[in-house]
């Protein structure tokens, strides 16, 4: 333990000498904290997080600022989700019923939707639907398959629709707001007729 404090002391000596540690006084250092961060950054000794900062490891949008996320989960609404990960990209319903053609079979729906990239288009989306048949006499007998139907691409369609209303919504807002905050004359080029 003795080891182990005079290890302690040297180390702040050796710090406190060196000029690592350096005594500040008030009146060189603003009060403001946006101020003191400037001069920090200005005087090399501050960190900064974003795009001023050097390389940026990658982009990471928030659920409610991507579209194609948003129109997803509004056109999905209608049936519970069992896993939801904005990170991982991708939703997945819960089994929901279907229309069962046969009397003693229950028809059960999965639809799985995987992002791709967060750009409206045609190939962001990667939509799979399964279904489970199962017979009213056993819960236990029951098929899962992947199944191929229009209704694919029909989910795929009404979200890339919906997302791009909502893309064109959100670059209306931004517009007014830019121009409220600049004073500009009204374009109308956004507007609806």
């Amino acid at each position: 333990m003795k080891k182990f404090t005079l290890l302690l002391i040297a180390a702040a000596f050796f710090f406190t000498s060196c000029g690592i540690y350096k005594r500040s006084d008030i009146k060189d250092n603003p009060v403001n904290v946006n101020q003191r961060v400037k001069k920090n950054i200005e005087e090399g000794r501050g960190i900064r997080f974003g795009k001023g900062g050097g390389s940026q490891g990658g982009v990471f949008d928030f659920a409610s600022s991507n579209e194609l996320w948003r129109a997803s989960i509004d056109i999905l609404d209608f049936v519970p989700f069992t896993n939801v990960s904005y990170s991982g990209g991708i939703i997945i319903t819960d089994w929901f019923s279907g229309n069962s053609k046969v009397e003693n079979e229950k028809r059960e729906l999965k639809i799985t939707v995987r992002f791709l990239t967060n750009e409206i288009r045609s190939d962001a989306l990667d939509i799979r639907i399964h279904e489970r048949l199962c017979s009213l006499d056993s819960i236990y007998d029951c098929n899962t398959n992947k199944i191929t139907s229009n209704l694919e691409n029909e989910i795929k369609l009404a979200i890339l629709k919906k997302a791009a209303i909502l893309e064109k919504q959100s670059i209306k807002k931004t517009v007014k707001r830019k121009r409220e905050k600049t004073g500009e004359a009204r374009d109308t080029t956004f507007d609806n007729k």
